[in-house]
């Protein structure tokens, strides 16, 4: 071969480069972009089995690191996070350690609590301390099959596609279904009319919680009868499932108050506080949550109200806090940010007024600071250095110039 040939032509096929794209010359050997492209895909195709299923290797967990780790994240909830570390180390030992001879059933997670308690964030955080793949379905929005909405099964593709495409890895996730008190059927008898975004939904959920070879369309979206499609085993995923269940107080107080008629009848005063946590499957049927369905989440836990003073750390001590966040943002012009301490009080207390537990601490900061962050040229350009945010700026959101 001439020097000219070695030059000109790809040393694998023989290819001129003008019958190519690009042509790489390296010393004495030339590639064309075909013949790389070709090299390239027999790499990956030979990659070793065992490189492939580290890639699907859940971290090893413990019930103490696990809540260890959500207490950086989560204020309060103490007996919630020690059940969730539980069930969720369970869980995984199963899946990492599964028995010759003997089947553990999957233990799914029910979280019952008012909004903004921190429901849908202590299953965020778990995912993210076991780096396992995480998708949020909202129960609203789910039907039966071939009704408009999505399919229960459309919650899968979500965790495919969370596991960028390995079927192995997002058989290994996590699923939190938000507002699942929203699909409880509106009695306790079966209903005789298609209740399909109820108990229809519960229906449809039973077979996929408890684990099932799940078909979903290899291209993500809705099924169609002549798109390629993916198998995924359900048996270990983990549901955990979540719903404020308002008027559940009320069916729980009266069965453990019982009748108060008669002379001798034993009137007893538990505040609402001391009802929640002694709900039973029973309760939960007779809220609208048919049987089957309460049956395949064995772990149901309460999660508590937040406090003013809870409020209070949610904003100041756990990691990535709003009041670190706006800080920041008001450093990247130069200015620094203050909160007094009784700012931050009346920030917690509005959002105890308002019901919104910590959902709503960023909705009250952003109403606080939005006439700063709007006029933030303006503070620059008067030489304006500090903001301090005081009591009267959050019952009185206004500009200090």
């Amino acid at each position: 071969m001439t020097e000219e040939k070695m030059l000109t032509h790809c040393s694998f096929c023989g290819e001129h480069k003008d019958n190519r794209k690009k042509l790489i010359v390296s010393g004495d050997v030339a590639i064309c972009d075909h013949c790389s492209t070709l090299c390239h895909d027999l790499i990956v195709r030979d990659v070793k089995p065992e490189e492939e299923n580290k890639k699907s290797e859940i971290k090893q967990a413990d019930a103490i690191e696990i809540k260890n780790f959500l207490d950086q994240h989560i204020i309060g909830q103490d007996h919630a996070k020690m059940v969730l570390s539980v069930a969720i180390a369970n869980h995984y030992k199963r899946i990492s350690n599964p028995p010759k001879n003997l089947e553990i059933q999957k233990g799914n997670v029910l979280l019952i609590g008012p909004t903004g308690s921190g429901k849908t964030l202590l299953a965020k955080t778990a995912a993210k301390y076991l780096d396992v793949p995480f998708v949020i379905a909202d129960a609203t929005s789910l039907t039966e099959a071939g009704y408009v909405g999505d399919d229960v099964e459309s919650m899968i593709s979500m965790l495919v596609a969370a596991a960028d495409g390995d079927i192995k890895l997002a058989e290994k996730g996590i699923v939190f279904i938000d507002e699942i008190d929203k699909i409880a059927r509106k009695g306790e008898s079966t209903s005789i009319t298609r209740d399909v975004s109820g108990e229809g939904v519960q229906q449809a959920l039973l077979k996929l919680v408890e684990g099932t070879k799940c078909r979903i369309p290899a291209a993500g979206g809705r099924k169609h009868p002549d798109g390629n499609m993916l198998t995924v085993d359900t048996k270990n995923i983990l549901f955990i499932a979540g719903g404020a269940f308002v008027g559940l107080n009320d069916l729980i107080r009266n069965r453990l108050k019982g009748t108060t008629i008669g002379f001798n009848a034993e009137v007893k005063t538990l505040t609402d506080d001391a009802f929640i946590d002694k709900v039973t499957p029973d309760d939960l049927t007779k809220y609208g949550m048919i049987p089957e369905f309460i049956g395949r989440f064995a772990t149901s836990i309460h999660v508590d109200d937040l406090t003013k003073e809870q409020l209070v750390q949610v904003l100041t001590k756990v990691k990535n806090n709003y009041i670190e966040q706006y800080t920041y943002l008001f450093s990247l012009d130069d200015i620094k940010l203050k909160f007094a301490k009784d700012a931050i009080g009346q920030i917690a207390e509005n959002c105890l007024n308002l019901k919104t537990g910590a959902r709503g601490l960023q909705t009250e900061i952003e109403k606080t600071l939005m006439p700063h962050m709007f006029n933030v040229s303006k503070y620059k350009k008067k030489g304006l250095k500090e903001i301090n945010i005081t009591k009267d700026l959050v019952k009185d959101p206004h500009v200090v110039l």
